[in-house]
C-alpha cells in the first residue's frame, strides 16, 4: 500500500465531475505526491486513467471497494 497524502471524496457525483475535481486537485500538487479518489460513478474508471494518461500522471491503484471506486493516483509534473 502507497502512502497517500491527500483524498478526495467524489462519491454522488457524475460525469464528468470526477474528473474535473481530481484535475483541480492535481493542479495544486507537485510531481511525486499521491491522491486516493473515492468514486461511484462507474465512468471514473474509465475518464480518470485516460485524463491521467494525456496529463502526464500515473495510476498506482484502482480496486472497488463495496460498491466504491478507489483510485490512487501519483502526480506526474507539477500542476
Amino acid at each position: 500500500m502507497v502512502s497517500v497524502k491527500y483524498r478526495l471524496d467524489a462519491r454522488r457525483l457524475l460525469c464528468p465531475l470526477p474528473v474535473i475535481r481530481v484535475q483541480d486537485r492535481m493542479n495544486s500538487m507537485v510531481a511525486g505526491e499521491m491522491l486516493e479518489v473515492i468514486c461511484t460513478d462507474p465512468g471514473a474508471a474509465s475518464d480518470i486513467p485516460a485524463w491521467c494518461r494525456i496529463n502526464g500522471h500515473k495510476i498506482l491503484d484502482m480496486e472497488e471497494r463495496e460498491g466504491e471506486l478507489v483510485i490512487v493516483i501519483e502526480a506526474g509534473k507539477s500542476g
